[in-house]
């Protein structure tokens, strides 16, 4: 994974935090703790797994002693009623884990499910599918994990992984008498020389000029796929292209053939529906 293991126990004792797991009150007044369960993870829909190492790591924070096996691994395929993992252990344990656990492997699967479908529907062409920077408020790490467990690539992680010079930028540079190829060219001067240039344009001119003034990457704002190929074409190889806006399953597969080189996609994490996953129990008296 992106993370390190000090990082992912943040990010899942921030999740059990906010569930206030040392207080679980039901679980508390009617589960004895001489009770042990078997329980089953089981999607109720096919799709890709992502965040099984998540889940375990989850469980294993409120109860080291639980015992997570894993039947499947992050980036295979499953059909709707696999078992892809067991816990075993105190049943209380499980039950107050239960929903954080289903909360983070329910959403990285339904990004890398969604992210696998976007790549199938490009197959054949250059085209790579990307993520974006909307992702959830502190989850972006694992959000950008599961796109790449899908078969997607990572944009940039955080403002410091390169220049992107978008349209808010432009305008506020244009309000100071700045054009758009001085921008291109300060930005040369003063980012670090391993810092690549992407500018974000929305027509086919401002696209050559940003090519000319020497960026590296091109993003075609939310053009038709007409505009889109005549960029293309002309831009022949001096830059990376990258189409933006307004992408869905619907005709990613008509932007993919514009011969763009990137196709980036909000929707794979900011708007993602949750694979359906269930944990299903069976009890004994220890």
């Amino acid at each position: 994974m992106f993370l390190t293991p000090r990082e992912l126990e943040i990010y899942i004792d921030r999740a059990l935090e906010e569930d206030s797991i040392s207080a679980d009150v039901t679980t508390s007044a009617l589960i004895p703790s001489h009770i042990e369960a078997r329980a089953s993870l089981i999607p109720k829909e096919a799709g890709i797994l992502s965040g099984l190492d998540v889940a375990s790591a989850a469980f294993k924070r409120v109860n080291p002693d639980l015992v997570f096996t894993e039947k499947l691994f992050d980036g295979e395929r499953v059909q709707g009623g696999e078992v892809v993992a067991t816990i075993s252990g105190s049943m209380a344990s499980i039950l107050t884990a239960e929903r954080t656990v289903l909360n983070f492997l329910q959403r990285m699967s339904g990004i890398a499910t969604l992210t696998g479908l976007y790549v199938k529907a490009v197959y054949g062409t250059q085209a790579s599918i990307a993520d974006t920077r909307k992702t959830a408020p502190g989850l972006r790490l694992l959000d950008k994990y599961s796109v790449s467990v899908g078969g997607g690539r990572n944009h940039r992680m955080n403002l410091t992984d390169g220049v992107l010079i978008k349209d808010n930028h432009i305008a506020a540079l244009l309000g100071e008498g700045v054009s758009l190829s001085q921008a291109i060219k300060q930005a040369r001067a003063k980012a670090p020389h391993t810092v690549k240039i992407e500018v974000e344009v929305e027509t086919v001119r401002d696209a050559l000029a940003a090519t000319a003034s020497g960026a590296d990457i091109v993003m075609l704002d939310n053009m038709s796929p007409s505009e889109m190929r005549s960029a293309v074409d002309q831009i022949a190889g001096n830059c990376l292209v990258e189409a933006s806006g307004n992408v869905t399953l619907e005709n990613v597969a008509e932007v993919a053939d514009t011969g763009v080189d990137i196709i980036s996609i909000g929707a794979l994490t900011h708007s993602v529906r949750a694979l359906d996953i269930s944990l299903d129990y069976e009890t004994h008296n220890a």
